[in-house]
Parts: structure tokens; C-alpha cells; sequence
């Protein structure tokens, strides 16, 4: 019997005991860190709102309130890691019950169209996704460039251009999935090329008229309130596009500093599931006649080619010029993403048979991941004898076991305790057996439908028509997006289970949270106050006064809605050049690059909120790589649009 004592003493369960005993300490160490600094943060934001208040005029104490809650929101996004869909809609709820705002205008963020426009866009994004729309567009705009600088061009170039003309949330929301994808190909974390496609979108909208809805509300107020013409469509490129060049500059030399690691790249040690799958070339498949290079089976991470089975031929060693042919049967080992984007390669298909025999269609399925347990009834005989298909409803398209290569065809393999099956059947499956005892575990693979690839023309067809809708003014952006995600739902582009699954909730109540947070400085006269008191520190020096017209409209950007910011500023700034009797043109021009330029923060514009999942981003990343582009940009329009505006 074992003795019972501390005569000895296991480093490792000290270490365990430590942690444990410590973490609450830890625990309460970092809670009263975080709360000093965000109070600091609170007292440092009220010394500085009170300062300006002085020198515009009284805040009422919903507007205070208002600050104090915008900047803990803040502080607790930049320092804590709770959610930022929880962190606002706390500080909006707060709001609403110090009666700062009524309800519909607390819940007017919800209905607002831009935050519906973006959750429609995922639905016309699944629709690419689900045909191969978005592949098409990658491999025609991006290809696969060699290393993470020549990425970066490659992403920006393309993005900017065509941000000029099109509206920036559909663009990104279009890129989003592609980037993803890209990435995992390039082995690059989506962290160093996710804050690229929003800023490159964002500068690409400043360089033209009809490059953001700011600049046209701007251009419109120009129209309604002074006897100035309205601008033309480009005349904003003498400052947009030294702004846009600069940024892209920042963003490709000095990439190591600014842009975080925060996804990493994916490895071969990241999943140590490995599977042996088999593929064959389809009859009249586009893949017959290219080599293997050219059909892309040479880029997917994780996954390599071992063989090839040809007219009773086995070809091993396959080099990258090794052409293929029709019914050539592949053998790949490889990780799971692979084997999934390798399912949705088109022209390829599962070897086995037993895919066409399922009762669902493809188009309604998912691929499944599922551990035999030791009382499975299959445990000892091959998958044909156990007969998979007709028991469980399912196929079994891979099996890994530890690493292993397993030779011979999928049918003929004995499965043992701890196999992995890797199984395409309906999406009822994983609550069908989730609790059955035949499998340790049961998931389903995130994005595995198979794809649509006859249907890739008509949503690509579909999102031309989106946007032509909304760029030629026929449409608002809204419109046009529902017209298409229900064009895409229609014609079997995507179902609409689908097309719900994609969209990223937590993204959208994140913006209607700042929507509403936004408003309240808004109604309570905070925005304004604080705006008048910035602006009231210009003098009578135009230069200066034109430098704080942008410091005030960039930072109320970051807070509020661009569009709001440059509504609250305008009137403010109009006042003011009149008073220095000096031309309203370079301060319209810099309203709109300001209102546009909001890049310290990811609840400044929305395509910021829709790349931070995504990139797996913090707050701080945002003021990190923000700050530097705002600054930068405020050097530039100050500098540059008096001399072509002249005052």
C-alpha cells in the first residue's frame, strides 16, 4: 500500500497546485489593473470634455454621461478580452435605462440600413461561396504570389481601384472569404492581410466622388446649404490618391511593425488529423489535359498528391508537370481544411461510388467528422462488409488513424477503435448520432457543403447586376444587396439555410450597438459641443483652423458613423470660413477625406467591424496600425488641399 506523506514531492503538481491556488489572485490582480484604466481613462476623457465644453458651451448631464460610458466602452475593447458585441450593447443598455435615450432611438441602430445592408451582403456572399463564384475571383484577381509583400500588392492594387467605384462593403464582404481562403493557401495569418483589404477599400472610397456615401452627403450639404457648384466626380483625386499611395507604402515597408500576428498561419503541426482520401477526375472535367501545378492541387497546405492510378498504371513521385486524365484516380494525405477544399475543386470527385447513392443531393449535404468507439458493431470488419451507406445514411469519403497511411480503397479498410471518418451525408446526421454510442464524437465541418459549380456564372452575373444597381444610382445600396440575395436564393445559388449560417451575428450587433452609441452623442449635443470647443482653439489662422476642422472630424469618425461626423462638422466648419473670410472648398475636401479616413478603430467604419473576426484582431491592433495612417493622412490633406483648393 502506498505510503501517504509529503516526503516527495511531483514538480509538475506543485507547479498545477500553484497555478491554481494563484489564478484567483491573478484573476483580481488583472480585474483591478483593468478598472484603474479604464478609470483613468474615463477621468483623462472627462478632464479634456470639460476643457472644451468651457469654450463652447453647457453639457447637460446626459451628454457627460454619455462620454463617460463611449470611452469605458472603449478602454474595456482595448484592455479586457470580453466580446465587443457584449462590451456595447452593455454601454448601450446602460443608456437606455439612465433614459439618455428612448427606445426607438436606442433601437434605431438595429433598424439601421447600413447595418441590414452588410447582414444582406453575407447571404450574397454565401451565394458566391456555395458556387465557386468566389474561387473564380481569386484566382483571376490574386493568383498566388510568392511571400507576404508581394500578397500585400497583389491584394491592395485590385481592392483599391475598384473601391473607387463601388460601393466599400459589398467589396469587402466579397473579399473577406476569398482573403481566408488565400491565406490558409499562402500559409500567411489572415492577421497581416485582413486590416489591408478594409484600409485599401476605405482609401480606395476617398479618391473619388462616389467612392463612400460620405462623400456624397458631403457634396449634397455643399449643394443644399451654400452657392458653391458641387464637386466632380474626381475631383478629389489631387488628394486622394497621394493619401492612398502613402497608405499602401505604410502598409507594404513598414508590414513587420504595424501589422499584428494574431491568427497564425496554418502548419502541418496545427492538426494532427491526417487522412488518406481518394479522388477521381470526373469524365470531361476542366482539370483533364492540365498538369498538376496548373490545376492547383500543388497549393493546398497540408495535403500532398502520393499517387496517381491510371488504366491500371500506378504513377508515384507525381512531379508538378504530371498531366492529368480523365478517370485518373488521385490519392491525397492530408488535413481535413485540405481534403475540404479539395472536395470542392470542380471537376473532381470521391472515388467511391456510394456518393451518388445517398438519398439527399449533394447540394443538401455537409461533410461530418466522426470517431469510432470501441461498441461500434463495424469495429473489426471493412467499411463495404459493415455496409456504412445503407446503416448510418452516410459515406465515408476518408479514415485517418494516428498519422497512418492506409492503403488499398476506402471500402476494403478494417476500422478500428479511435478511427476518424471523415463522412459526406445531410446535416440531420450530427443530431441523429450525436448521442449514439457507435462514435466517441461527432462534428460537423464548418463551410463543407459541396459546391455549385454550374451556378458560378449566375451568381457571378447576379453580383454585377448588384452592383451596376447601386453604382448607377438606380438603387440604393440596401436594395440592391436584398434584390441580390434573393436572386441568389431563387435560382439554387445558395439555400437559405445556408445563407443564414454565414452571416456573423456577432458583427452586426456590434454595429448597431455603435450605431446607437453614436446617436446618443448625437442627440445629447455631446459630438457638437466637443466639436465647437476643438474648433474654437483654431484662431485666425486658416491653415490651423483647416488642421483642426480634420482632427475633429477623424476622431468623431471613430466614435460616431462617418456620415454623422461630417453632418455634425460641416455647419461648424462653414461658420467658421466665413469668419475667416476664406474660400469653404479645402474645408469640404477635407471633411470628406477625415469622415473617410477612420482607421484607429474597428467600430469606425464597417468594413473594420467585418474584418476583425475574421483577422482574429484586438481593439489595440486597430491604434496600432490606425494612428500612424491618420496622422499621416491629416498631414497630407492639410498640406495638399489649399494649394489646390486655394483658400
Amino acid at each position: 500500500m502506498p505510503s501517504v506523506g509529503f516526503m516527495e514531492s511531483d514538480p509538475l503538481q506543485d507547479r498545477q497546485r500553484f497555478n491554481t491556488f494563484s489564478a484567483p489572485n491573478k484573476v483580481r490582480q488583472r480585474a483591478l489593473v483593468v478598472t484603474l484604466a479604464v478609470g483613468l481613462v474615463i477621468l483623462m476623457g472627462t478632464a479634456l470634455a470639460l476643457e472644451l465644453a468651457s469654450l463652447s458651451g453647457p453639457l447637460t448631464w446626459a451628454g457627460w454621461l454619455t462620454i463617460a460610458i463611449t470611452l469605458a466602452a472603449f478602454a474595456l475593447n482595448a484592455l479586457t478580452p470580453l466580446p465587443a458585441e457584449a462590451i456595447f450593447l452593455a454601454a448601450l443598455a446602460t443608456l437606455l435605462l439612465f433614459g439618455v435615450l428612448d427606445t426607438t432611438t436606442a433601437l434605431s441602430g438595429f433598424s439601421n440600413p447600413g447595418m441590414i445592408t452588410v447582414g444582406v451582403l453575407y447571404v450574397v456572399v454565401a451565394g458566391l461561396q456555395q458556387t465557386g463564384g468566389l474561387d473564380i475571383i481569386s484566382r483571376s484577381l490574386l493568383g498566388l504570389p510568392k511571400g507576404q509583400t508581394a500578397a500585400l500588392v497583389r491584394l491592395i492594387v485590385p481592392v483599391l481601384g475598384l473601391s473607387a467605384f463601388l460601393n466599400n462593403t459589398p467589396l469587402v464582404a466579397m473579399f473577406i472569404p476569398v482573403v481566408s481562403d488565400w491565406c490558409r493557401k499562402l500559409r500567411i495569418s489572415p492577421s497581416k492581410l485582413m486590416i489591408p483589404l478594409s484600409y485599401a477599400a476605405i482609401m480606395g472610397g476617398m479618391c473619388t466622388l462616389i467612392g463612400t456615401s460620405t462623400n456624397l452627403v458631403v457634396n449634397g450639404l455643399l449643394v443644399s446649404e451654400t452657392d458653391y457648384p458641387g464637386l466632380r466626380l474626381f475631383d478629389l483625386v489631387p488628394v486622394g490618391v497621394p493619401c492612398a499611395i502613402a497608405g499602401t507604402l505604410m502598409l507594404v515597408l513598414a508590414q513587420r511593425w504595424l501589422l499584428p500576428q494574431r491568427k497564425p498561419a496554418i502548419t502541418d503541426a496545427d492538426d494532427p488529423r491526417e487522412y488518406t482520401v481518394e479522388m477521381v477526375v470526373a469524365d470531361h472535367s476542366p482539370l483533364a489535359g492540365k498538369t498538376v501545378e496548373q490545376a492547383g492541387l500543388r497549393h493546398l497546405p497540408g495535403l500532398y498528391l502520393t499517387e496517381i492510378q491510371r488504366q491500371g498504371r500506378l504513377l508515384t513521385a507525381i512531379g508538378p508537370q504530371e498531366t492529368l486524365q480523365e478517370q485518373d484516380q488521385l490519392v491525397f494525405v492530408g488535413m481535413v481544411d485540405s481534403i475540404v477544399d479539395l472536395n470542392q475543386i470542380r471537376g473532381l470527385q470521391p472515388a467511391t461510388d456510394q456518393v451518388f447513392k445517398l438519398d439527399t443531393p449533394r447540394t443538401e449535404r455537409t461533410l461530418i467528422e466522426a470517431v469510432v468507439s470501441n461498441t461500434c458493431p463495424l469495429v473489426g470488419i471493412t467499411i463495404r462488409q459493415g455496409k456504412f451507406r445503407s446503416r448510418y445514411g452516410a459515406v465515408v469519403l476518408a479514415v485517418g488513424r494516428n498519422g497512418e497511411r492506409l492503403n488499398g480503397k476506402i471500402g476494403d479498410i478494417r476500422l478500428q477503435t479511435g478511427d476518424t471518418l471523415l463522412l459526406e451525408t445531410n446535416h440531420s446526421f450530427l443530431e441523429e448520432r450525436r448521442a449514439s454510442r457507435d462514435f466517441y464524437l461527432v462534428s460537423e465541418i464548418p463551410n463543407s457543403d459541396p459546391l455549385r459549380h454550374d451556378r458560378a456564372p449566375i451568381a457571378l452575373a447576379i453580383l454585377v447586376l448588384m452592383v451596376a444597381l447601386a453604382t448607377s444610382g438606380w438603387m440604393d445600396m440596401l436594395n440592391a444587396a436584398t434584390l441580390a440575395a434573393l436572386l441568389m436564393i431563387i435560382t439554387g445559388c445558395c439555400s437559405f439555410q445556408q445563407g443564414f449560417r454565414t452571416v456573423d451575428w456577432s458583427v452586426l450587433l456590434v454595429v448597431a450597438a455603435a450605431l446607437g452609441l453614436g446617436k446618443a452623442l448625437e442627440v445629447t449635443g455631446a459630438a457638437a459641443v466637443l466639436a465647437g470647443g476643438m474648433l474654437g482653439l483654431g484662431g485666425d489662422n486658416p491653415w490651423i483652423a483647416l488642421a483642426i476642422v480634420y482632427g475633429v472630424t477623424t476622431v468623431l469618425t471613430e466614435v460616431i458613423t462617418n456620415n454623422a461626423a461630417a453632418a455634425v462638422v460641416f455647419p461648424i466648419a462653414l461658420s467658421l470660413s466665413q469668419s475667416l473670410g476664406v474660400s469653404f472648398i479645402p474645408f469640404v475636401v477635407s471633411i470628406m477625406i477625415a469622415a473617410s479616413a477612420s482607421f484607429s478603430t474597428p467600430i469606425g467604419y464597417q468594413t473594420n467591424l467585418m474584418v476583425y473576426g475574421p483577422g482574429g484582431y484586438k481593439f489595440i491592433d486597430f491604434l496600432r496600425v490606425g494612428i500612424p495612417f491618420n496622422l499621416a493622412f491629416w498631414l497630407l490633406t492639410v498640406l495638399i488641399a489649399p494649394r489646390v483648393y486655394p483658400f
